[in-house]
């Protein structure tokens, strides 16, 4: 990821109910696309070790149905 752009993911639809993320000056930031003002800043390889860990299922237990 080498963009400054804010993406999305492609499971998202055109809704604005979704965590946006962009790669800026050596870090990746993420946002609520419906509250774009709140920035999560962190370094590439702390995010790239929470997404391994996502697809691991490690946070599976967080996800309810409501």
């Amino acid at each position: 990821m080498n963009s400054t752009e804010w993406q999305k993911s492609s499971f998202s639809e055109a809704n604005n109910n979704c965590v946006e993320v962009r790669a800026l000056e050596g870090a990746v930031e993420l946002r609520e696309s419906d509250e774009g003002e709140v920035i999560v800043r962190t370094t590439r390889l702390k995010f790239s070790a929470f997404l391994e860990a996502a697809k691991a299922g490690e946070f599976d237990h967080l996800i309810t149905d409501a």
